[in-house]
């Protein structure tokens, strides 16, 4: 990658870290643009021997962001999968899970799960119930234990890393932290090096940054968080962000039918059957409903 192609690889605010080659810039945008994400190719123009402006991004292959009814968040672009980490303990959202499920769903990323903490041996059954419903949808869940398996951690998450760029995401508490420095053991040098060029102080876990397994292989560690909101998705790319909605679109009495209380809804019929599990319609409704409160709808 030349000194005037970089990839973004830490993000906090407007301020951005690109490595260019043997490179690594701190780089910003120009104007008040901040609609760089982590994992962007972006062109850069070199302003000093360590500092750069963001002249343009490239196209895009895939990019997974949040929204509330004000503003977006970008999380990433360019990756390939994302992976949900949860835990035997702390109790984990289901809402959470579900709608970073939709979200990678409806950018076209491979979304598995993660269970760590799997030695919780009091709360696995009853957690590994619960990631059924997923499961049966088609996501793979991996079971780790960070902390009392490491080796074995590792050998079960590298196949599915491998050649890929990902996306790690996670309530607080689940472990996250731990299976990034177990995958890319200087991570912590590098939070450490990185915060200290973006200065953002104490705040080490409030940027988004990528590191390299290996040369075919990334992972990107976002902040946790507690809301996945995601009023940028159309009514149409919603339901075909359900798997489960699939086999019944088409079916319903009226084209245009929202799947909410119509009349011969083959959706509705779905869930009447027990095809669709209740709380995923319920969510599907919810989104629905956000999604026509953005502003400007």
């Amino acid at each position: 990658m030349s000194a005037d192609t970089g990839i973004i690889i830490a993000a906090h605010g407007r301020h951005y870290m690109a490595q260019a080659g043997d490179l690594r810039l701190q780089c910003v945008t120009r104007g008040k643009r901040s609609d760089v994400a982590v994992g962007d190719v972006v062109t850069l123009k070199l302003t000093s021997a360590n500092q750069a402006v963001i002249e343009g991004i490239q196209e895009r292959k895939t990019l997974l962001y949040r929204s509330d009814q004000y503003k977006s968040k970008l999380l990433a672009s360019n990756v390939t999968r994302l992976l949900i980490v949860v835990a035997t303990e702390p109790a984990f959202a289901d809402d959470l899970i579900s709608r970073a499920l939709v979200a990678a769903d409806a950018a076209g990323v491979e979304a598995h799960i993660i269970l760590n903490k799997t030695d919780v041996t009091a709360s696995l059954e009853k957690t590994r119930k619960r990631l059924a419903l997923y499961a049966g949808l088609g996501y793979q869940v991996h079971e780790v234990s960070a902390r009392t398996a490491p080796e074995a951690a590792v050998a079960t998450l590298m196949p599915v890393l491998h050649g890929q760029s990902s996306i790690f995401i996670g309530q607080s508490g689940m472990g996250k932290s731990s299976l990034i420095n177990l995958l890319v053991p200087d991570a912590d040098i590098a939070v450490r090096e990185i915060s200290a060029a973006l200065d953002t102080g104490k705040h080490t876990t409030t940027f988004t940054r990528l590191y390299w397994i290996d040369k075919e292989s990334s992972v990107i560690d976002s902040p946790g968080f507690q809301e996945f909101g995601l009023h940028q998705l159309t009514e149409g790319m919603l339901e075909r962000a359900f798997p489960e909605f699939g086999p019944y679109l088409g079916n319903c009495r009226f084209y245009n039918c929202h799947h909410i209380s119509e009349p011969d809804c083959a959706v509705l019929g779905g869930v009447k059957d027990g095809k669709i599990a209740p709380m995923r319609h319920a969510l599907y409704a919810q989104l629905r409903h956000e999604s026509m409160q953005t502003v400007g709808y």
